[in-house]
């Protein structure tokens, strides 16, 4: 029997990894798996030999103070891998813990085929990494297309795939009448995966709601959360005594409230492809100690920090970052953009023309899944 052994590093990338490995094993069914995941992996019956929690850390300060952990994670992850001794090893965003991983994999057992999902965004920063990639990957599924010209330079072997998030998903709708008051305006409101993220942004999300409380009344404010974190954010929602909110982790209802949402307050991140694919009018937040936000101007050599202002090189998409990033700036760009209808409808046709341009034409999924499938036969 072939064994895959999935590697993440956090939910977002366990989200896209289940969405592969699902088409996978529809079509393969005869794959023993073992991963670092959660519990998108772990609904699939993908046992994970650590909570993906151990490993989720934020910025240079967080990594450098937990790095001694880091380190102990990444040798133990390396031990079961090569006591596993899988055919491919499939890792999935995260390069600082993932690769480092399948580079300490591939020196040990270089049978074992290293495929990494989400290619490191080079184009942002430390572009000579590629090199050292070439060594260690045996193929590189692209998100973006205008990413391949990195990875065509050093000959290392890639595809384009596509962004899973931009596929069109049909579910089974559930009824939304218990959740959603049809008499509210839905803002939805993304504070991120990661606990570390979620205790930065949460705080200034409530004290916007609280400014949009005092201003209107026809609002319901629903963070989108994962499972991980759902009780974090219940916690702290309960201690602020707000009534006219809701935190929700099922995947299927999220979807349908994005899908109904008047605006969306996101921070950074891939989730802004999933606002975008639904055609919901949004801005983007985000905040970092002050340290690591020096160390990032440092490094980074774009300007934006969302990937549809990236490509259009302007902003389309607001971006609320650091000082910027507090409850009377939220508010009074949502409040500008409310009272503003054809503003929103430019940002969503701005975004569905930037969409189509990085589109795969087939299923994402499809796409990466064939690939694991021609690693497993040849």
């Amino acid at each position: 029997m072939k064994k895959i052994f999935i590697l993440t590093g956090e939910p977002s990338g366990d989200k896209l990894a289940s969405k592969v490995i699902s088409k996978l094993k529809n079509n393969n069914p005869n794959i023993e798996y073992l991963c670092v995941g959660g519990t998108h992996l772990n609904s699939l019956g993908i046992r994970s030999i650590f909570d993906l929690k151990e490993i989720t850390y934020i910025g240079f300060t967080s990594v450098l103070l937990n790095i001694f952990k880091i380190r102990s994670k990444i040798s133990n992850t390396v031990d079961e891998i090569i006591k596993f001794d899988p055919d491919i090893l499939f890792s999935v965003d995260s390069p600082d813990f993932t690769l480092r991983v399948a580079e300490k994999v591939k020196e040990l057992n270089k049978r074992i085929k290293t495929i990494h999902y989400v290619a490191p965004q080079v184009w942002v920063w430390r572009e000579g990494r590629v090199k050292k990639f070439k060594k260690f990957l045996d193929h590189v599924l692209l998100l973006f297309d205008f990413e391949k010209k990195y990875f065509d330079k050093e000959n290392i072997p890639n595809t384009f795939v596509g962004h899973p998030l931009l596929e069109h998903e049909t579910k089974n709708k559930t009824d939304l009448t218990n959740i959603i008051p049809i008499d509210k305006k839905i803002i939805s409101l993304f504070s991120g995966s990661r606990s570390s993220e979620i205790n930065l942004l949460l705080p200034i999300l409530i004290s916007f709601i609280d400014l949009m409380n005092t201003n209107f009344n026809d609002c319901l404010f629903v963070f989108h959360a994962t499972k991980e974190n759902k009780n974090l954010i219940n916690e702290k929602i309960k201690i602020s005594n707000l009534q006219n909110v809701e935190v929700i982790s099922d995947e299927n209802i999220k979807r349908q409230i994005l899908d109904k949402s008047t605006f969306a307050v996101s921070k950074s991140g891939t989730v802004s492809l999933e606002i975008c694919n639904a055609k919901v009018p949004f801005l983007i937040i985000y905040k970092m100690n002050f340290i690591n936000y020096l160390i990032v101007k440092l490094l980074v050599k774009i300007k934006y920090a969302n990937i549809i202002n990236i490509i259009n090189n302007k902003e389309i998409i607001p971006e609320l970052i650091q000082k910027e990033c507090n409850a009377k700036e939220i508010y009074n760009s949502v409040i500008y953009f409310l009272k503003n209808p054809e503003m929103m409808r430019q940002q969503v046709n701005d975004c569905e023309i930037t969409l189509r341009q990085i589109r795969s034409r087939t299923s994402s999924s499809d796409e990466a899944s064939l690939v694991l499938a021609k690693f497993l036969v040849s």
